[in-house]
């Protein structure tokens, strides 16, 4: 199966049912899906802002956020300081360049909803 490293804008968008879910999902079928430590922070994030702008949905948000945790997703370790150099190099954010370092580094696709981290993978 190909490697596909999923960021936290795909994640959120499935899991959250956001536009844009059931691109990612058709992206995601039938691969081995891996990301850096950073995604389950970053999903943690966006639940928690969307609990903030939705309190009624606070429970519903939750129980999607336990689910995307029983996901397939093997989290693997970045080189920090080859990422420092990635960010600096793309004017990504560090957060974002250890997505893109390590699709580089698995050679799997990266999937994401970020268009500035699309361009800079494309480039």
């Amino acid at each position: 199966m190909p490697v596909k490293v999923v960021d936290a804008s795909a994640l959120g968008a499935l899991v959250f049912g956001e536009p844009g879910a059931e691109t990612v999902a058709d992206r995601l079928s039938k691969s081995t899906l891996v990301a850096p430590q950073l995604l389950w922070f970053e999903l943690a994030s966006i639940a928690f802002k969307k609990s903030a702008k939705h309190p009624g949905r606070i429970d519903q948000i939750r129980a999607a956020f336990q689910m995307a945790g029983r996901l397939a997703i093997e989290i693997l370790s970045v080189e920090h300081l080859k990422v420092i150099d990635l960010a600096a190099q793309t004017g990504l954010t560090t957060y974002d360049a250890c997505y893109l370092w390590l699709a580089r580094k698995t050679g799997g696709e990266l999937v994401t909803l970020d268009k500035r981290l699309l361009k800079a993978s494309a480039g």
